[in-house]
Parts: structure tokens; C-alpha cells; sequence
């Protein structure tokens, strides 16, 4: 069991834009005025090229698939929230808030997988929850320590406590809830994705305690990550806002690791926490200012991992 890949599948924008069905929950995400929506399809195409060839430049083995122009998909660049991979073989499959990103799943990415030599067992199915307005999106809401089998979830409109209990049991996992914060206005709500505030590499974890507002939520955290022989490398709600939290531990060339982050993470860090991280595994960084604006998703969002056996 491995909790870092060396293969990554993403997806080339092709209509992206600033998702009006995100940003009801998604604060993070902006309207750039006075930029033609082409213009910023243009930027992110540019952003998403350059960061898969940094990525491909460590070894990493990105498959990218290009978005559907036939689709209405601005949010096709974050595929890790309708589908997630695993060792066994067994993939999920998960009901996502706005109806425009339903039309982001798509049969042939599976497809392309199969034909690259991976090997499709299993396909565990949530997307009829979406009848129920229930929803699970991947692993923006769920931090899987696949070594130690827990799953980490921070509830939300986007991440549904029972549904979230099923995935536990159906991928044996144990289960972590709490509820993490942010400040909106004078209001605490919600953060809509638990990967936004939370990172969990192979010895270390990036986590913003502070946005758990509840003492015994964080210390049950806390208590699991450190039983794990985590090194806990705290963040500030500022730093959250440049999407620190938004960071994957992923395998390049011979086995050397890196934490991939955007340049505006990266830019955000100490001098101590980029040390301390250091300690841990190699940092890789990536200019994504017009998807994280628009998008309101940065570095992490845009990978979705690859644990499939090989056939």
C-alpha cells in the first residue's frame, strides 16, 4: 500500500471559465472584470500546459485528457472530485453539487486508462445520491491516508456525513469528521473541500487547525495524524486563502518525492514551514493564478491520482 503515486491523470481546459454554480459556496473564487472570457480560457490552457510539463520535467507520468468542447464544463480541470483510483483496481465515482460538473464524468477518461494499461475492476457508483441533492465530491472532500486507512472529511454542502460513512465502509477506511471554517464577511461558514485546508503526505501532514472551530474536533485531528507519525505542519487562514492547503505529495524519477503546490501557495509559506517541509520531500511549484481565481481550486485539485494495478 502506497499513500504517493508517480501517475497523475489530468484534464485540458477547454471552456474555463468562473463556475456561477461553485461560487453559491466556493468563496475563493472571483469574477476578473474586464477580462474576455477567451482571454481566460487562454491563461488557464497556458498555466494548466506549463504546470503538466514541470510536473512530466520531475518524472512524474501525467495522461492528460483534453476536455469536451460539446460539454458545458468549466470546471473540468479539477477531475480528483468525480473520480478517485485505487490499489485494488476499484474505482469511485461521486455526486457533485452543481449540475454542470455532473457532465465532467465521462466514460472514455476510463477508457484512456484501460488502454494505457491499467486495470478497471470495480466501479463503486454514488451518483444517484444526487436525486437526493447528497453529495461526496472525490477527494477534494475526502484526504485518504491510504497507508493507514483513514479518511479525512470535512463536512459541507459538498460532503454528506452518511454518504461519507458508506465510502468508509465500502473502501475500509476510518472515518476522521469534523467541520473546518472560514471567515466570510463577519460570518464562520464552511469550507466547501476538505483538501482546501488539509494535506496528508507520507510523514508530514499541512493542515489549518484554526479552521476547525471545535476543540475536540481538532484534538481528535491532531491525536489521529500524530498516532500516524505525522509531522504536523500547521497553516494560517491567510495562507488558506492562497491555497496553501491545496498541495499533493506525488513520486517523480527514482522514487524521489515531491509536494506540488502553486507558486501563490508556495509564495504564502515561511522561511520555517518551507524548511520544515523540506525535512520531508522535494517542493515543486507552479504559477496558477487565473485557475485558482476563476476556479476557486488550485495545484492539488487538478490531479487526480492514479493507484490502479497495472494489467
Amino acid at each position: 500500500m502506497q499513500q504517493i503515486t508517480n501517475t497523475i491523470l489530468m484534464i485540458r481546459p477547454v471552456n474555463f471559465r468562473m463556475n456561477e454554480q461553485t461560487a453559491v459556496n466556493n468563496y475563493y473564487q472571483q469574477v476578473l472584470d474586464d477580462v474576455l472570457p477567451e482571454t481566460v480560457n487562454f491563461k488557464a490552457q497556458k498555466e494548466f500546459d506549463a504546470y503538466v510539463e514541470k510536473l512530466k520535467s520531475i518524472g512524474v507520468n501525467v495522461i492528460v485528457v483534453n476536455d469536451s468542447p460539446e460539454t458545458d464544463t468549466p470546471d473540468a480541470v479539477f477531475p480528483n472530485n468525480w473520480i478517485s483510483f485505487h490499489e485494488n483496481g476499484d474505482i469511485g465515482l461521486y455526486p457533485m453539487f452543481a449540475e454542470n460538473r455532473r457532465l465532467e464524468r465521462r466514460e472514455d477518461v476510463l477508457e484512456v486508462l484501460e488502454s494505457q494499461g491499467f486495470q478497471i475492476n470495480n466501479v463503486v457508483d454514488y451518483t444517484s445520491a444526487e436525486d437526493d441533492e447528497i453529495f461526496l465530491e472525490g477527494t477534494g472532500s475526502l484526504i485518504l491516508d491510504r497507508v493507514n486507512r483513514k479518511a479525512y472529511c470535512a463536512l459541507s454542502p459538498r460532503a454528506d456525513e452518511d454518504l461519507f460513512i458508506e465510502f468508509c465502509e465500502d473502501f475500509e477506511y476510518m472515518p476522521v469528521l469534523f467541520t473546518a471554517y472560514q471567515t466570510v464577511g463577519s460570518q464562520r461558514k464552511a469550507i466547501y473541500h476538505t483538501n482546501v485546508m488539509m494535506c496528508v503526505g507520507e510523514t508530514f501532514a499541512v493542515i489549518c487547525l484554526s479552521s476547525i472551530d471545535d476543540k475536540k474536533e481538532r484534538k481528535n485531528v491532531v491525536k489521529h495524524l500524530r498516532e500516524d507519525g505525522k509531522e504536523i505542519i500547521d497553516i494560517t487562514e491567510a495562507q488558506v486563502q492562497r491555497f496553501a492547503g491545496n498541495m499533493l505529495q506525488v513520486k517523480g524519477a527514482n522514487d524521489v518525492s515531491y509536494l506540488v503546490m502553486s507558486q501563490s501557495a508556495y509564495d504564502a509559506l515561511t522561511t520555517s514551514q518551507i524548511s520544515t517541509i523540506e525535512k520531508h520531500t522535494k517542493i515543486l511549484s507552479s504559477s496558477l493564478d487565473t485557475i485558482e481565481a476563476c476556479g476557486g481550486g488550485s495545484a492539488r485539485c487538478m490531479m487526480a491520482e492514479v493507484f490502479l494495478p497495472k494489467v
